[in-house]
């Protein structure tokens, strides 16, 4: 109830527009900003001075000293999950690397870069409760923030900074829960976390973390432990989180916290005390692997003893407002639109423009399949749909298409490069490869060896020479997660579109229809001749792998299901990618040895092992900071998602001849033209006749706002997040902007000729549930965007205003393709369950039919003309 409460207030600050800018820490050089002034400008720097002292000859000598600057590249309207780059400069070279920086993984490595999240500021004049101390920072283990053990090893007891309290034999937590368990005769400090309620936790035990912090808790570890090279640079991506992944840390629009950032450069001793003295025991660069220990007075484990915490550089952080802040501040009823998952980030941004605009109605979008979508839209169950292309009328009314948004999908990964060398991002893939994986092609284990017909096939993408030509350098570890894309287990316009992409690909599309690759690998066999394009992938094996395993014998299933095992939502796949957890479902676990086994999901991998492939969205992929494949087009040219890339496919889009359905974006067209395969136009799809009067208006007034300020990037309420290209008035988008203006007359006026002349009222679209919430307002440029590989061309500055003249030269004739496109979703419209659409008419109508005759009688050929020409355009 008090959450509730405390969003409640934020009605005030939204409805004015206010927005907050929180201090910099004091007493440092530091800078931050709401945006960067451009995309190669950090939202953040600091630099501070580091020294390290230690007493020699009874003399305390300054044993080292440096500048370390941070930088950040973004610092407000953050979504929890979302994922910021931190860069320093000048800090102690760590050594003994740890295989995994996160959590307590990362804590046996010799001068490392710690970053906490931690609530609240680095501000003198807050109230203490408002201000960060390591009490209010978050980690996931004990072990990063106790220390027990004997006193000659206790070096935080000689920290020239500490008070007498901090160099006492107990410290911090005094005195220590009985829990704690903690020796007389040992030294001891705690840190106990205080959290947002005020709850404090001892956190000396694993049963004295706060809940998030348990055991298989939801998310893993973000706080890190990071290495800095040789020359005392590194480079991070740091997961952010707020109230919603983490309601003990507390974060959220109303309260503030901070990322902290402590380059450990080890304790200043307040005596000669040698294991406070010592300077570690790996050499700058070196590798831990074997968790060898390190020399404590140089360790992250002592991040919060006072020689280190007066290191630290604070970034402070602004969140925007949470997914369901319309739920909260806006008691009106919402206005549903449905469909496309495409929308997830727009939406999230848009919704607050709306709800905290009380002269605007309170816009949510409900995500599900497109069709799903289409189909509640037309049967009066929703007041629109998002759809990225035209799907069959089963009813009366005409539907109108407004372009939307123009974005796409893409290959979301994580992959490690061997020796700990960091994340590979380079990855390059073809219309083969994407084949081989959706066609469950790699055995994935020896379990799969035995599939007829795939037992000379690789193990898994890493080990097929396809993919070793294009990306070489990485592992050769076989792998089931490898062995398959996380993909979509339901009908979507984003696998129409992915599949189109196979199709259009001579290769990829011999080796579907059964020809080897050319090292001999072919496609299984239950895939073989699979119709494509499809907007919905099958799962067809039915291969079940014989066992000599107890837990395999007492749970038989076709294995490679198990290995794909796609999931409902494009959001849970990159959230997949994020915390290198793959989907496969062949784990053997139960909790006892006389209970019956049970098949569950494998573990997240470990940080230096990654390979994870998953179908996602370029909204949430940039939102999340994943990294997205560079797509073959022609020759040797990959291309990756971008603003400019995008602009190309869009350059291509042909508008339908009746001015209100989908445009025709050939992808034979878009891979010649070296433009981005993935690029896809999200539309408003809405009826022009019998939409209640009400809901007509909400559609029209939704259409016009989201193509003009919906369109501004940035972060804040209303505008439009990275992973989308701006429709704008002019340009290479023009054409998408002067049909959505044209579609929104459509709508607002209701006039479109229905089947039978039917023009009863049709059902309300206001309700639903799950909605998506926004942002407060900011002009942040964000993080920057997958650069393009080898398109062979130059790209253009400003995508909107790229390739004029697009009218010419074009060529007629592509509307034959549109029926093959809806010719095949027949069998998706006939696997989602939907309310069926009712005929609607009208007793207005049937009154003035004298009327009607009459007038009939004076134009009855140009009237019928007119008709038919439009209800024939409605079946294409």
């Amino acid at each position: 109830m008090k959450r509730l409460l405390d969003r409640s207030r934020l009605l005030a600050v939204a409805l004015l527009g206010l927005t907050v800018t929180l201090p910099a820490s004091l007493g440092v050089v530091g800078t931050t900003s709401a945006a960067a002034a451009a995309d190669d400008e950090p939202a953040f720097t600091q630099t501070k001075h580091l020294t390290r002292s230690i007493v020699f000859d009874g003399q305390q000598i300054e044993i080292d000293s440096r500048d370390v600057t941070v930088t950040a590249n973004r610092t407000t309207q953050l979504r929890g999950r979302e994922r910021i780059q931190i860069d320093w400069t000048g800090a102690h070279p760590s050594g003994g690397r740890a295989a995994s920086p996160f959590g307590e993984l990362g804590m046996l490595q010799e001068y490392p870069v710690v970053i906490l999240q931690c609530r609240g500021l680095d501000d003198p004049s807050l109230s203490p409760d408002q201000q960060l101390s390591p009490e209010t920072c978050w980690t996931s283990s004990r072990i990063q923030r106790s220390q027990s053990m004997d006193a000659s090893q206790a070096v935080w007891q000689q920290d020239a900074y500490g008070t007498e309290a901090d160099r006492a034999a107990k410290s911090g937590l005094v005195p220590a829960p009985a829990e704690c368990n903690d020796p007389p005769t040992f030294s001891t400090h705690i840190t106990p976390f205080r959290a947002a309620n005020g709850t404090v936790y001892a956190s000396c035990t694993a049963e004295t973390m706060a809940p998030e912090a348990a055991v298989g808790a939801a998310f893993p570890p973000a706080e890190m432990a990071a290495f800095s090279d040789t020359e005392g640079n590194g480079s991070v991506k740091f997961e952010v989180r707020t109230d919603v992944e983490n309601e003990s840390l507390g974060c959220s629009d109303t309260v503030a916290c901070s990322v902290v950032v402590i380059p450990i450069t080890g304790i200043s001793c307040v005596t000669d005390d040698r294991e406070c003295s010592k300077a570690g025991r790996f050499a700058s660069g070196a590798s831990n692997y074997a968790n060898e220990g390190v020399d404590l007075a140089v360790s992250g484990q002592l991040w919060w003893s006072a020689s280190n915490w007066r290191n630290r550089i604070s970034i402070p952080l602004g969140f925007g407002l949470p997914p369901d802040a319309c739920d909260v501040l806006d008691s009106r009823a919402p206005t549903g639109f449905y469909g496309s998952e495409l929308m997830a980030q727009a939406s999230l941004q848009w919704s607050p423009a709306y709800c905290l605009d009380k002269k605007r109605f309170k816009f949510q979008h409900n995500k599900m399949s497109d069709e799903a979508g289409f189909n509640l839209a037309e049967n009066g169950g929703g007041v629109a749909a998002f759809v990225s292309s035209e799907h069959d009328t089963k009813g009366a009314d005409p539907v109108a298409y407004a372009p939307t948004a123009v974005t796409g999908f893409s290959v979301g990964y994580i992959i490690d490069r061997p020796g700990n060398a960091g994340e590979y991002t380079d990855l390059k893939l073809n219309a083969r490869l994407i084949a081989k994986l959706l066609t469950q092609s790699y055995v994935a284990s020896e379990r799969g060896r035995g599939h007829p017909g795939m037992s000379a096939n690789p193990t898994s993408i890493n080990l097929d020479p396809e993919f070793q030509k294009l990306n070489p350098g990485l592992d050769t570890v076989a792998r089931e997660a490898a062995a398959t894309m996380l993909s979509l287990s339901e009908g979507s316009d984003v696998m129409q579109s992915l599949t189109s992409y196979i199709a259009h690909d001579k290769d990829a599309a011999a080796f579907v229809n059964g020809k080897a690759d050319p090292w001999g690998m072919k496609v299984n066999p239950s895939y073989k001749k699979i119709s494509l394009p499809t907007p919905e992938w099958p799962l067809l094996d039915d291969y079940v792998a014989p066992s000599e395993q107890e837990c395999y014998q007492q749970n038989p299933a076709p294995y490679f299901t198990q290995v794909a095992a796609p999931v409902t939502s494009l959001r849970k796949i990159a959230e997949g990618v994020l915390d290198a957890w793959p989907n496969v479902q062949t784990k053997c676990d139960r909790a006892t040895s006389s209970d019956p086994w049970k098949i569950g999901r494998v573990d997240r991998q470990g940080v230096g092992t990654r390979f994870m492939l998953g179908l996602v969205s370029t909204g949430d992929a940039e939102r999340l900071g994943l990294a997205q494949a560079a797509l073959a087009t022609t020759g040797k040219n990959f291309v990756a998602p971008t603003p400019s890339t995008m602009a190309r496919a869009i350059r291509l889009a042909e508008p339908a001849e009746d001015g209100d359905t989908p445009f025709t974006l050939d992808m034979a067209e878009v891979v010649k033209a070296n433009a981005y395969p993935g690029t896809m136009i999200v539309y408003t799809a809405a009826r022009t006749a019998n939409l209640p009067k009400d809901d007509a208006a909400k559609v029209a007034e939704f259409i016009r706002i989201s193509t003009t300020e919906g369109q501004k990037s940035g972060y804040g309420n209303g505008q439009l997040p990275p992973g989308f290209l701006s429709i704008t008035r002019s340009g290479v988008t023009a054409p998408l902007w002067k049909q959505a203006q044209a579609v929104a007359t459509e709508v607002a006026d209701q006039k479109g000729v229905t089947e039978g002349d039917g023009s009863g009222d049709g059902g309300s679209g206001t309700g639903g549930t799950g909605g998506t919430g926004g942002t407060g307002g900011s002009t942040d440029p964000g993080p920057g965007s997958v650069t393009e590989v080898g398109t062979g061309g130059s790209e253009e500055e400003q995508p909107t205003d790229a390739g004029d003249g697009k009218g010419d030269g074009k060529g007629d004739g592509k509307g034959d393709g549109k029926g093959d496109k809806t010719d095949g979703r027949a069998d998706e419209q006939e696997l989602v369950a939907m309310p069926p659409t009712t005929e609607v008419s009208s007793p207005v109508a049937e009154r003035m039919l004298p009327l009607l005759l009459l007038v009939a009688l004076v134009s009855a050929v140009a009237a019928n003309l007119v008709r038919l020409r439009h209800l024939r355009r409605r079946r294409l």
